[in-house]
């Protein structure tokens, strides 16, 4: 699935707060986005469309209801997603590594790792 940078941007909201949020929320929360306020309408449309977020029921806003979304899927499994099926796939030992060589990674995650890679 493809996502635009204004779309990555709302995606990253969502992922960050970790909660349904509603249009509204979304436009707060959004500090250094790129895209106007008015548009936010239509790209929440396209990321319905899209499957790349869903609504999670309704939330009062004054004398009205508003829609509120939450991600689709995760941040990882997005990524994970945009590898090109037709490219081979990196090794996953190959991308571990150099992971760790780039981000810190404190000793629990570590530890994360390896009871994860243990199971």
């Amino acid at each position: 699935m493809y996502l635009t940078k204004n779309e990555i941007e709302i995606m990253d909201v969502l992922w960050r707060e970790n909660r349904p949020l509603s249009r509204g929320e979304i436009l707060n929360l959004s500090a250094d986005k790129s895209w106007m306020d008015s548009s936010v309408h239509i790209l929440l449309n396209s990321m319905l469309k899209k499957g790349a977020i869903q609504e999670a029921g309704f939330v009062k806003c004054g004398k009205t209801c508003g829609r509120v979304y939450e991600a689709a899927f995760s941040c990882e499994e997005y990524h994970v997603g945009t590898l090109d099926s037709t490219q081979s796939v990196p090794d996953p030992v190959a991308l571990a590594k150099a992971y760790l060589a780039v981000y810190h990674i404190d000793a629990e995650k570590r530890a994360a790792l390896r009871r994860l890679l243990e199971d």
